[in-house]
């Protein structure tokens, strides 16, 4: 069957197509993304902003049409930090579902850092051993490990790169003080939670997820996107470190101009660095490897496997998280109006 997954999160609205069934590997069919950067529309209270809803819904409304052009049959639809987190996302979301008929399902911070736990064991497999995986996103940091499927541990940390970048590296280059204080808060803040991950046993395999840490390591001479998602890549902390304090005295239009780094993350970059590089060292990790599948492909595998054990072909059964969307309603694409 053909699956969608609508994730609105803290930089990028995308739409990811896949043809899965239980038991095979899901195939990327059509990706569609549009760069909303959510977590910078935010007023002073921390409400996220008139223009940023009437964004958001033609983002959504401009998604499913794409899905429905597919031929996708279930679309899920949810949304991370930025809308969990705002002040009056309770009505962003009501909005949207009276405006789009899609009802985003608003994940927490800690299903965020098992999916995305789940697609990197998928991806490599139980020879990995105890897995220890770091995500950067827009909003938060996500941080899971263990020998399993379901982690041990799973935090979620508000240190994600345009979150830091719009409330504390506001300089385009940053002021060095910034930076500094910046630095610091981030050890903190990773400082707190490194006795709860570490005490449960030292990981057997390092990985990082996330399009910041893709950058990252296209930056430091991982292989370029072209060469596809089986060649591997790897972050090598001694190298990153290098880099984070040339990133400190660029330019966003002079960071974008680095192999592999997008002109719409340029400005996050360096946010980035600072999160991977403090997480690395308090780790005490030399090097990650780099997984091309994160939140999105665990939202798949989770609903493949829900359908697997329900035994049918499209729905859903219990256990898990609290992700399970319903069958699609007939005649609609992917029942989004039906989701709860």
């Amino acid at each position: 069957m053909r699956l969608g997954v609508l994730d609105v999160g803290s930089n990028t609205v995308h739409l990811l197509v896949v043809d899965a069934h239980p038991g095979a590997q899901p195939l990327p069919a059509y990706s569609y993304k549009e760069e909303l950067r959510l977590a910078e529309l935010l007023d002073a209270d921390g409400a996220i902003t008139r223009e940023g809803v009437r964004r958001l819904i033609a983002t959504v409304s401009s998604a499913m049409r794409v899905a429905e052009d597919k031929g996708v049959e279930d679309v899920l639809p949810f949304a991370t930090s930025a809308v969990r987190e705002a002040v009056n996302g309770e009505a962003v979301l009501r909005r949207v579902e009276d405006e789009t008929g899609v009802a985003l399902r608003v994940l927490s911070g800690r299903d965020e850092a098992r999916l995305t736990f789940l697609a990197a064991r998928r991806w490599f497999g139980w020879s990995s051993g105890r897995l220890l995986v770091l995500d950067i996103g827009g909003g938060s940091l996500e941080i899971a490990c263990g020998p399993d499927e379901q982690p041990d541990v799973a935090v979620s940390l508000p240190l994600g790169a345009g979150r830091l970048t719009s409330a504390r590296l506001p300089g385009d280059p940053p002021d060095p003080e910034d930076v500094r204080r910046t630095r610091r808060y981030v050890r903190a803040e990773i400082a707190r939670i490194v006795g709860d991950v570490s005490r449960l046993g030292a990981p057997d395999h390092t990985v990082a997820t996330s399009k910041t840490f893709k950058q990252l390591a296209r930056m430091t001479g991982a292989a370029r996107s072209e060469a596809g998602p089986y060649t591997p890549r790897r972050l090598v902390r001694a190298e990153l470190e290098e880099w984070v304090p040339r990133l400190a005295g660029m330019t966003a239009a002079d960071r974008s101009r680095i192999p592999g780094v997008s002109e719409g993350r340029a400005r996050q970059l360096l946010a980035g660095a600072l999160v991977a590089e403090a997480a690395m060292d308090l780790f005490g990790l030399d090097s990650l490897d780099v997984c091309p599948w994160a939140l999105r492909e665990g939202v798949i595998l989770r609903r493949l496997d829900t359908m697997a054990d329900s035994g049918t072909g499209a729905g859903g059964g219990g256990g898990g998280e609290a992700l399970l969307w319903p069958a699609p309603a007939a005649g609609s694409v992917g029942g989004s109006a039906a989701c709860a």
